[in-house]
């Protein structure tokens, strides 16, 4: 006999936690305060968290804390004493994305059970059986794999649990590969302040009208219920700590009557739950990647992809008194009480808020129907641009609203307890926070040095020599054997068949210099792929090639024990000095900061590093050069403009590729720290490196590259990513 399934609900607040309950949630997930990645959402309290817990274990339910933010070093701290506390409310497990916070709770808090959030990007077995020698009792597989994929994953998971999103918001980019929001201001989504440009509307160089290249429909998967069982799933998990309690109630039931149906009534239930599911406000939804790879229903292009039931589109506001009021046909019925989201056009903002006052023509009611001509007052911040328009979604209905009070949370004992715990491991926590960092819990942004941030080159100053060294991306051989306008200090080479075939011709053209080649493994390898990218690196190992560079944390294991020189990509995603500790105890020599990091956090990382490393020869290296992949998705669909300049709702433009079954997308100039070397050494990094993958790159823009390199020449200002900026 099979074993129960778990269905898992998500919780942003007492409202939603009680409907996940009632929809017959065997569990449920919520937001660890401060640390966890949808702090668009108003975190619940630790004291809330703990009467929740208590709650549910007094029911045989299940609590999960989804602590999946990445951690920057200002944070630990504080990161560490919501550890401790959170220890005493014994959760069923803690949800981690940060290596750091693995490192944290296996070595201070182990009683902390450990769940592998989606965003570490765990796509094959490998990485689930890595995550299983870290002491993972359970893993969140990404989104994008096929049922086939993970029974293939599960049939070798071991002892580890396998936990599946099945239903909810869907990414357009691998979850943990998502650069998009931090690169347009700072907002990570892998801190969970995501800003969603995915949604937004996207132009060509010939279009006139936004097509929604990345928007993705929601997740239904209640047709792969019956498959992901036999596969020996353990967990299915909707997504929505941001839902309304309608949407949860309502979705949980239908999963629920799914799970439950015997043999004989499962079509039925099936049909059944379907009907709720397209009553709860949603997307419009799509199986996602269960049945395909490539899921041609998992766009709509020609859609906003909005939340809810649209009821309208208006293009004009008027003043009526002091107050923004719109006016357009109703295509739904609305209520006072019922919630709504505007989605302005071209722009792709999105505000919400509760409707409080409703005229049909000019009469005040408390409801109307479709079809009828509406007039509602409008927020006071919300926009219109010149010549745009707005679409209206009902995202939850009045009789949803305001329905929590009937659970008894024992919230005030809970609070008591947390205060009393709070004092007396006052002083162990503060011997902890000494014991990992140098920062304190009074510590401000910037107070880690004195070393100033210069506004760039000065005029007629000429650098004689790179003051780091430099380490050159490439994903050709050509740049290797052939001339560069200087002279880099290590070449990385991207990994793969063609490059793989000219490793004789390196070989031959550097001689004993060939040392200087570091190979870099892509984050995603999945199972298909594996065992071709392990001849290739056995065929590079008896040539004599002896460095690599991981794309994934879980590749370490590539190597058993063979003596090679480990460096990692910025994609291991490495913020604190405990996520350092981590990947140098695994055996890495070379390690990169985030790409997404500020000059504040990064000073944070390398004045602690430095003070803790006890003389270790281990490098820290940042990308300080290049177009990096903003999204990186499995869906290569016709709707898609390869190679074409596309252009955002504020004129930003990017470049859409294919290669290896993914797509691509880059800003269409690279971001650039080149006039910041020097800073960047004074602040004690290592190493940098220049990516120039992606495109043939010409004698002309190489030069360019060279003038940029030692401040020669005259040309135009780039990005600077968040360097100058800030990591939110």
């Amino acid at each position: 006999m099979m074993e129960k399934i778990e269905l898992l609900a998500p919780v942003g607040n007492t409202e939603t936690f009680q409907a996940a309950l009632e929809g017959g949630a065997d569990g449920v997930y919520v937001g660890a305060p401060g640390f966890n990645a949808r702090n668009l959402a108003k975190d619940l309290r630790l004291d809330e968290i703990g009467a929740m817990i208590r709650y549910c274990h007094d029911r045989k339910k299940k609590l999960y804390i989804a602590a999946n933010s990445l951690i920057l070093e200002s944070e630990i701290p504080h990161v560490i004493e919501n550890l401790a506390l959170l220890s005493e409310l014994a959760p069923d497990a803690l949800i981690v994305q940060d290596l750091g916070l693995v490192r944290l709770i296996r070595d201070y808090f182990p009683g902390l059970k450990l769940h592998g959030s989606t965003l570490m990007t765990v796509h094959n077995s490998a990485g689930v059986q890595f995550l299983d020698s870290l002491g993972f009792e359970r893993v969140v597989l990404a989104r994008e794999l096929t049922l086939e994929e993970i029974a293939k994953v599960s049939a070798q998971r071991g002892r580890t649990e396998l936990e599946i999103f099945i239903h909810g918001a869907m990414c357009f980019s691998y979850s943990g590969l998502c650069l998009f929001s931090s690169y347009l201001g700072g907002k990570s989504g892998l801190r969970g302040k995501c800003v969603q440009p995915c949604r937004r509307g996207y132009t060509g160089d010939s279009q006139r009208t936004s097509r929604y290249l990345f928007s993705m429909n929601d997740l239904s998967g209640l047709e792969a219920v019956p498959a992901l069982r036999e596969a020996g799933v353990s967990s299915l998990k909707v997504e929505g700590r941001l839902r309304s309690a309608h949407y949860v109630r309502t979705v949980i039931a239908a999963y629920r009557m799914v799970l439950d149906a015997s043999s004989d009534s499962a079509e039925d239930a099936l049909g059944e739950a379907q009907k709720l599911v397209e009553g709860a406000m949603s997307r419009k939804t799509s199986s996602g990647y269960f049945f395909t790879p490539q899921p041609v229903e998992a766009i709509s292009p020609y859609h906003s992809g909005s939340m809810g039931i649209h009821l309208g589109r208006f293009s004009a506001i008027k003043m009526v008194g002091n107050q923004q009021v719109c006016r357009f046909v109703l295509k739904s019925d609305l209520s006072v009480g019922d919630r709504l989201r505007l989605h302005a056009e071209p722009s792709g903002d999105r505000t919400s808020f509760r409707l409080k006052t409703l005229f049909v023509t000019g009469e005040q009611k408390k409801s109307a129907v479709a079809g009828e001509k509406a007039s509602i007052a409008l927020p006071e911040e919300f926009q219109i641009e010149t010549n745009g328009h707005a679409e209206v979604y009902k995202v939850d209905s009045a009789s949803g609203a305001g329905s929590a009070g009937n659970i008894a949370l024992q919230v005030g004992s809970v609070a008591e307890k947390l205060a009393v715990k709070k004092k007396r491991m006052a002083g162990r926590i503060e011997e902890l926070v000494d014991n990992v960092t140098v920062i304190r819990n009074d510590a401000t942004p910037g107070s880690f040095g004195k070393v100033p941030v210069p506004r760039g080159p000065r005029k007629n100053h000429v650098r004689k020599k790179i003051p780091l060294d430099l380490w050159l991306k490439t994903d050709s051989v050509r740049s290797i054997t052939g001339k560069l306008p200087f002279y880099p200090d290590r070449f990385l080479l991207t990994l793969n068949t063609q490059t793989v075939n000219g490793a004789g011709k390196i070989k031959a053209y550097l001689g004993k210099r060939s040392r200087m080649v570091t190979w870099a493994l892509p984050p995603l390898i999945l199972d298909g792929d594996f065992s071709r990218y392990k001849r290739q690196i056995t065929q590079l190992l008896r040539i004599g090639f002896r460095s690599f560079q991981i794309g994934h944390i879980s590749q370490v294991d590539l190597f058993d024990d063979e003596r090679v020189h480990l460096s990692s990509d910025y994609t291991v995603n490495i913020l604190n000095n405990q996520s350092v500790e981590l990947v140098a105890e695994l055996g890495l020599r070379s390690i990169q900061a985030s790409i997404e990091v500020n000059r504040d956090a990064l000073q944070a990382l390398l004045t602690t590093f430095k003070s803790r490393s006890g003389g270790r020869q281990l490098q820290i290296g940042l990308t300080v050069f290049g177009a990096p992949a903003l999204y990186t998705s499995r869906i290569t669909d016709n709707h898609l403009q390869y190679d074409k300049r596309i252009y955002s709702p504020r004129k930003e433009s990017y470049i859409m590729r294919k290669k290896d079954g993914l797509t691509q997308t880059f800003p269409e100039k690279p971001f650039s720290l080149l006039p910041y070397l020097t800073d960047l050494k004074e602040l004690g990094l290592s190493y940098v490196v220049v990516d120039i993958t992606g495109t043939k790159v010409s004698k002309r823009e190489l030069s360019e590259l060279r003038e940029r390199l030692y401040n020669t020449g005259k040309y135009g200002k780039l990005s600077t990513f968040n360097y100058l900026g800030n990591l939110y």
